[in-house]
């Protein structure tokens, strides 16, 4: 964790190193123990690396980021981990949702999700954007 607290900010992201597996490592299922990871960059991590993680530093839970995920959250590692992705139909490219967590007085996590919007609807928006801007 001190390493963590030690990264300068506001700072680049390296193509290796902490700051990049921070930012681009994700959880996989079928991986035990660190595997590679298909974006190129960095590694995937299996749940009991969350595990040793959260022992060793007396965490309950690890909330990440950076990953589409369908519901706009997703639990990993008997929800041990959480994976947040906040933009809903990320770049037109995807139909998942997007998710924020609020974390109470008693550590009690909940999510308010954002759907994503109907193609339909958005493409007609679309349509009436343009004529307005004409």
């Amino acid at each position: 964790m001190e390493q963590i607290r030690r990264i300068m900010r506001p700072t680049d992201v390296p193509d290796q190193g902490l700051l990049c597996d921070l930012l681009w490592s994700d959880p996989d299922k079928d991986t035990m123990g660190w595997g590679e990871n298909d974006r190129g960059v960095s590694f995937t991590f299996g749940a009991e690396i969350v595990a040793k993680f959260l022992a060793k530093h007396d965490f309950d839970l690890i909330c990440r980021a950076h990953q589409v995920v369908e519901d706009g959250y997703e639990f990993f590692a008997k929800r041990q981990l959480v994976t947040l992705f906040s933009a809903p139909n990320y770049c037109g490219e995807f139909d998942n949702a997007g998710a924020m967590m609020s974390v109470d007085d008693t550590l009690m996590c909940s999510f308010q999700i954002l759907k994503p919007a109907d193609k339909h609807a958005a493409s007609r928006f679309s349509s009436i954007s343009k004529k307005n801007n004409k």
